[in-house]
């Protein structure tokens, strides 16, 4: 279990910060930008269980959490060498990605059929899922990138992509199973212009 009783160190006082095994890198390590995005995915999850989601996407989005969590950690400790032990006790796997993917499944299967691309708004929850998806894609941008220069957990780049289609269909379901969706119209992205009559 961990625990913190100091919340500030110093450490990172210089811009460098630790990594899981114990190594300091750069705070601007790509990293420690994907990291920050998986963190920050979480965090608009948050926001959308605050706003009283229903409660099947409730009952969804605090497990998402957990993985999240588990998805920074893969991030945070790089894989070992071959005649290395491995620092993290689990990773990412693909029965994760399998469980992500039944999901979506699930909800796509409930969703009123798309006749257009949708909007991020509706319900309050739904823009918030609609939040955490398009941060959940720059985390896997991120991920790709960071994994161009040290090799990652190939489970872990597969469980983020699915992780915002899954997001996708949830913000959906938030808005009434898509009936409640705003739909992209067009042509029709110029606001009015105010009237001047009083």
């Amino acid at each position: 279990m961990v625990r913190l009783d100091r919340i500030y160190t110093g450490g990172g006082d210089a811009g460098e910060t630790s990594l899981g095994d114990g190594s300091r890198v750069s705070k601007l390590d790509p990293r420690i930008a994907a990291g920050g995005a998986v963190d920050e995915t979480s965090c608009c999850l948050g926001l959308a269980l605050a706003s009283n989601p229903p409660t099947a996407i409730a009952e969804i989005i605090k497990p998402l959490q957990q993985l999240l969590f588990d998805l920074g950690a893969d991030l945070c400790v790089p894989l070992p060498a071959p005649d290395q032990k491995d620092l993290l006790p689990a990773r990412i796997s693909p029965e994760h990605v399998a469980r992500l993917e039944k999901l979506i499944d699930h909800f796509t299967d409930q969703l009123q059929p798309l006749s257009s691309f949708i909007l991020p708004g509706g319900s309050h929850a739904a823009a918030c899922i609609h939040m955490a998806r398009a941060v959940c894609r720059r985390a896997e941008v991120d991920a790709i990138r960071l994994h161009q220069q040290h090799p990652l957990n190939p489970s872990l780049l597969v469980a983020l992509n699915r992780l915002s289609d899954l997001l996708f269909v949830m913000a959906r379901a938030a808005n009434n199973n898509g009936s409640n969706d705003v739909l992209w119209q067009p042509g029709a992205g110029l606001p009015p212009t105010p009237s001047t009559q009083q």
